[in-house]
């Protein structure tokens, strides 16, 4: 009775123990598993959206790179913009550098002037430092303001993914409309073999007070540096 009695024990204390283990093993594998989950699906993480097509813009505050801060509203006799998310680091966006010069020369004077933003963080992207964009502006002779998206505020409004990513607006009383999104052209590698100047039909468009034929176009250039 007693060796029986105590073999009992054992079986008992056994079964206990790895039922035990087995309890902590599944409470760390759902521990791990709703750890894993929160990582990759936060709540907070929600694609970006930005504007479309006849969505109104609104006006931003950013320091350009004389140290002055700028806004649309600044320009008073603007019939409306071409707003250049760019950088410094990016080869498709030093590629459309002299491109974009040539947009602002062409139609600031008729009322569409260039405005660019640096969208990237510089400690993700020290090459990007307000302090290269100073440089760079120096180099290349900007003609255009070139102003710092500083705590990344502005380019989630538009909606913009890429340098470069281009948005053309009108301006239409107090409002400035979006009429056109997208790539500057059809060939960033070369420019004496571009086709389709999608930013300049756009803007000729607006200037006759036709309707833009190509809205949308997609963007071709360097992923935006985010924290």
């Amino acid at each position: 009775m007693k060796k029986s009695t105590l073999l009992l024990l054992t079986l008992s204390l056994g079964l206990s123990l790895f039922s035990c283990k087995q309890d902590k093993m599944d409470t760390a594998e759902a521990d791990s598993t709703l750890v894993a989950d929160t990582i990759a699906k936060p709540e907070e993480a929600k694609p970006i959206q930005g504007y479309k097509i006849g969505d109104e813009a609104t006006d931003f505050l950013l320091k350009n790179v004389d140290d002055k801060m700028v806004s649309l509203a600044d320009y008073k006799d603007a019939k409306g913009f071409i707003v250049i998310f760019t950088c410094n680091h990016c080869p498709y966006a030093v590629a459309y550098e002299d491109r974009i010069i040539a947009l602002d020369k062409k139609y600031k004077s008729q009322g569409y002037p260039v405005i660019a933003i640096n969208p990237n963080d510089p400690e993700k992207q020290p090459d990007d430092s307000f302090d290269l964009m100073k440089v760079r502006a120096k180099e290349k002779g900007f003609t255009f303001p070139y102003l710092v998206d500083e705590g990344q505020k502005i380019f989630p409004q538009y909606g913009a993914t890429k340098t470069p990513h281009v948005f053309v607006l009108q301006k239409s009383e107090a409002k400035n409309i979006v009429r056109y999104i997208g790539a500057i052209d059809d060939n960033h590698e070369d420019s004496s073999k571009v086709k389709e100047k999608f930013v300049e039909n756009a803007v000729d468009a607006l200037i006759k007070g036709q309707e833009v034929a190509v809205k949308e176009t997609k963007a071709i250039g360097c992923s935006i540096k985010v924290k």
